[in-house]
């Protein structure tokens, strides 16, 4: 350990204890005896702001999964939905008769030929545009397919929230197409 002077009245010491001085009694600016460096941990200043800033991420986070499980569940059903459509063409060419997909709006819900309803989770709507000559009350209409494998055409969208998906049914083809309309 060195020690040497370093102006007036004072005597600092180098090495390993150069955090530690000496101060002479009579100096009129007295340094602190020792000064420790500060230790590994983190202040509550410090985790606060960590703790706010995972709290915006995990909002930011939660809103966009839900967002997509939100679209997840509607592309679902409505898969399920163009399932059923195509099940009941597939039955009037192979049956030689016709064949429709009936769908019950007060019940959210859905028969196809053979099958019993399907319903739709509370959350979903469904919306149904058809010939005036499958409508059934004010609640019920379908969707008619004919051996030759064409239909009464229309289409049927599957709601929730923001979220809409359209199943096209062409009439003279029988064609059935899902497209996501854009929010």
């Amino acid at each position: 350990m060195k020690r040497r002077e370093s102006g007036i009245g004072n005597r600092e010491w180098s090495g390993r204890d150069a955090s530690l001085r000496a101060v002479v009694p009579h100096s009129p600016f007295p340094i602190p005896h020792s000064r420790r460096p500060r230790s590994g941990g983190f202040t509550l200043i410090e985790l606060m702001a960590v703790i706010l800033l995972l709290a915006i991420a995990l909002t930011i986070v939660s809103v966009g999964f839900s967002k997509s499980l939100q679209a997840a569940k509607v592309r679902a059903a409505s898969r399920d939905l163009v399932a059923a459509l195509r099940y009941t063409r597939g039955q009037a060419i192979v049956k030689g008769q016709a064949q429709a997909l009936v769908l019950d709006l007060g019940e959210n819900s859905y028969t196809a030929p053979g099958k019993g309803a399907k319903k739709l989770p509370p959350d979903m709507t469904l919306r149904l545009t058809t010939a005036d000559t499958e409508v059934v009350g004010d609640h019920r209409g379908g969707i008619r397919f004919f051996p030759d494998g064409s239909s009464t055409g229309g289409h049927i969208s599957v709601l929730l929230g923001q979220r809409e998906w359209r199943i096209n049914v062409a009439w003279l083809t029988g064609e059935i197409a899902l497209d996501e309309k854009p929010e």
